[in-house]
């Protein structure tokens, strides 16, 4: 129902695009917001004064702004990788672990119905942390064990959405993402702290990862309202800070190292 005090063909709307568009205009962000009556307040009423609208509409925005930055989030890593051939410095362990907190979270909130504003980045950056850690097992000389990792999350992922696992064991998985994302990420700035370097860890992805996880605590919050999401997201965001610090502190030293090894390989060739 709208509480809506114009009627359509009176609205601004309505006047300056033709009904066909203006429909259609009304139609998009009831979609988009789940709200017909925010739509109305905005679209109709010209009402911007609706605080909750106000809160839903910029968690929506936010939430669809993390989806499309999601798809690049982890590029520069996987091309870091990709173009150097090497994983050197990357934890392959914790890469693994994050691995399976993205799909413990993206399969529970697909179970749960959420708004996908409020989870669909976990498909992207499942896919690219699946990449990195094949890519870093591949260069290591592992291809066996790159394709039985493709394999085992491919099943995975099948097992979890197909319907044939309880929601009380989706929850229990999720609950698992807390000591999963803080130990992936601990397992990194470990190897960082024993090397004194990041390797082929990439800046531009730690800051995303990061900053991604900061707005999620709050569009978890407006669109979810679930403790447990909103938790892993605050817990995430410090784990990913300590990796963020590293990367700058050990700046100096990476650059020098990844020098050294190119070095390395120059002469190997030669």
């Amino acid at each position: 129902m709208t509480t809506s005090t114009i009627p359509l063909n009176e609205s601004l709307l309505f006047f300056y695009l033709p009904s066909n568009l203006a429909h259609a205009t009304l139609d998009t962000c009831t979609t988009l917001l789940q709200s017909p009556r925010c739509c109305h307040d905005f679209l109709i009423d010209l009402d911007l004064t609706n605080a909750d609208c106000l809160k839903q509409a910029v968690a929506k925005g936010l939430g669809y702004g993390i989806i499309v930055a999601s798809t690049l989030v982890k590029l520069p890593q996987v091309l870091k990788i990709f173009c150097n051939k090497s994983g050197v410095g990357i934890a392959v362990f914790g890469v693994l672990l994050e691995l399976l907190a993205i799909t413990f979270n993206a399969t529970y909130s697909y179970a749960k119905r959420f708004p996908f504003s409020a989870w669909g980045e976990a498909i992207f950056l499942l896919v690219e942390t699946l990449l990195i850690a094949f890519l870093v097992l591949w260069y290591d000389g592992k291809w066996g064990k790159a394709i039985l990792l493709f394999t085992g999350e491919s099943a995975l992922v099948y097992v979890l959405t197909s319907g044939l696992t309880p929601l009380k064991i989706l929850w229990t998985l999720q609950a698992m993402n807390l000591p999963l994302a803080v130990s992936g990420k601990l397992i990194q700035a470990y190897r960082n702290w024993t090397n004194q370097h990041t390797g082929q860890v990439s800046a531009i992805t730690a800051w995303l990862l990061f900053l991604g996880c900061i707005v999620r605590v709050f569009t978890s919050i407006q669109e979810t309202g679930d403790q447990l999401i909103v938790i892993t997201y605050v817990v995430a965001a410090s784990a990913n800070f300590i990796l963020v610090v590293q990367v700058h502190w050990y700046w100096n030293r990476t650059k020098v190292f990844l020098r050294k090894m190119q070095n390395d390989r120059r002469k190997k060739v030669n």
